[in-house]
């Protein structure tokens, strides 16, 4: 009992440094929040998603996103899929921050931070 409440702690500590819009790319499909096929062009996708290149540029944005190494540090878990009929989300990665946005309403929307 005593270790399921270290460890329960732990993860509850850990996730408090996570900031909103930190994602972990699972290996496998039963490890992820969320599957994800990345579109060829935005008007495909359900999101059209910014990578920030330092943790606190992902802001409360859905569509702001930062890549963390281990999955405790993450906000949400995403798999990448081969086919578009296997996804939860359609993302297509933009360029620059101005150009994210949710491109239509979802079921994910504002539940990834």
């Amino acid at each position: 009992m005593l270790k399921f409440f270290r460890f329960f702690s732990m993860v509850f500590i850990f996730s408090s440094f996570a900031f909103a819009g930190s994602m972990f790319i699972a290996d496998y499909e039963y490890q992820a929040d969320i599957n994800v096929f990345v579109a060829e062009y935005q008007y495909q996708a359900d999101i059209s998603v910014w990578v920030a290149e330092y943790e606190y540029q992902a802001s409360d944005d859905d569509f702001l996103w930062f890549f963390c190494d281990y999955q405790y540090q993450a906000d949400v878990s995403i798999h990448y899929v081969e086919y578009e009929y296997q996804a939860d989300l359609i993302v297509f990665f933009c360029d620059y921050q101005y150009q994210a946005e949710w491109n239509e309403s979802n079921p994910w929307m504002g539940r990834m931070h």
